[in-house]
């Protein structure tokens, strides 16, 4: 409906803007140099101190040209051809969490396999203990959660979280000084830009960065996944019989359910979007799950396609902000799909019960999602 009559919108009670068209939403995340990702722009806006938040010193609310330095830095961890090495190891440890529930025919899909999974693989990328995923669960969470309709105590409670979070990679940062290791904390303890080493902020805000989107999103992604194939039994058996579809699945999946509903933005200039204009210091906030159901964009969008083509959807976002983490989301879900096609047979139904989505307001997903199979 807000794509149809109002796709450029000012909230009347905060004022920031909300876009929902597949162009505008394009447009929003790739025009850097207007449409500005710095969080401290952000903080001199809302009245408070961005610089205290390592998040607020990350490549996700960064500006060119730091944003580009610092992104080279790990980019070359996340390559294609670095991701495809993962591979078996990435296979062994879904075949290790199938393990524990193949013979009782029914597992949560988020507890089973969708969490620890990509949690164990970026925890072993950064080189620190996947034993901790319990932790990492709790922090993540924290750190992704809305605050809307939260009391004092709440707030204090998800701040907490986040604190321990920084408070665990301090100690991880000073042993690495210490004891250099293969992964990629001692990485970028070693790495320079300009001959300058990132400081402690920086490297909280990589850390923090990589763990958090390292786990909350590919989690998400496989928990929408097995969603959308239960709304569509179909697609299971498709799947059985021709596995070229399996990537095509993906996609979709990333389109029809995206794991990231939206990303905001501040603006540095005046601009028109759509008819609106809009003037400087706005905040935006650019909604990728309208735009990947826009009707202008994608034929029969509401439609659950497994062999559309094409299929140019935004849920990596645009731009030099394109997730840096697609290839290893990809391949996550392309291993852990194959391995569930190989080893659950039969029907594959999501129990009938209401399931809880996940407090955020950024994410998609649920937080429980029971599976049996085998009928």
């Amino acid at each position: 409906m807000m794509r149809a009559t109002q796709p450029v919108f000012q909230h009347p009670d905060w004022g920031g803007w909300q876009v929902f068209r597949y162009a505008d939403v394009s447009r929003v995340l790739s025009e850097h140099a207007t449409f500005s990702s710095d969080a401290r722009r952000m903080a001199q806006l809302e009245g408070s101190q961005g610089d205290a938040d390592p998040l607020g010193s990350s490549i996700l609310q960064m500006d060119p040209p730091r944003h580009r330095q610092l992104r080279n830095l790990v980019s070359q961890a996340f390559t294609p051809r670095m991701v495809a090495q993962l591979e078996p190891r990435i296979t062994a440890i879904t075949n290790e969490l199938l393990d524990h529930v193949t013979a009782a025919g029914e597992m949560d899909v988020v507890r089973d396999l969708a969490y620890p999974l990509p949690v164990t693989v970026i925890a072993e990328l950064l080189g620190i203990p996947a034993e901790l995923r319990e932790d990492f669960k709790r922090w993540s969470d924290a750190f992704v959660a809305g605050d809307q309709g939260l009391s004092e105590e709440e707030r204090r409670a998800l701040f907490q979280e986040v604190q321990s979070m920084y408070g665990y990679f301090t100690q991880v940062l000073e042993e690495r000084r210490q004891h250099p290791q293969n992964d990629l904390v001692s990485a970028l303890l070693a790495a320079s830009v300009d001959g300058q080493r990132l400081s402690t902020v920086e490297l909280l805000g990589f850390c923090g960065l990589l763990l958090v989107a390292g786990n909350e999103t590919t989690t998400n992604l496989l928990g929408n996944m097995i969603l959308c194939f239960d709304e569509h039994p179909d697609v299971v058996d498709r799947l059985r019989a021709n596995r070229a579809l399996v990537p095509g699945a993906i996609e979709e999946t990333l389109r029809y359910y995206s794991p990231v509903k939206g990303m905001s933005r501040i603006t540095t200039t005046e601009t028109i979007l759509g008819d609106q204009r809009i003037g400087p210091d706005q905040i935006i906030i650019a909604w990728i799950s309208s735009a990947n159901r826009d009707e202008a964009e994608f034929s029969d969008a509401d439609r659950f396609d497994i062999e559309r083509e094409p299929n140019r959807h935004v849920a990596f976002g645009r731009g030099i902000h394109f997730c840096l983490g697609a290839p290893l989301a990809r391949l996550e879900a392309k291993v852990a799909l194959n391995a569930m096609l190989d080893r659950l047979p039969g029907r594959w139904q999501v129990a009938d019960v209401p399931l809880e989505m996940i407090n955020s307001f950024i994410l998609l997903g649920v937080k429980k999602l029971p599976m049996t199979w085998g009928a």
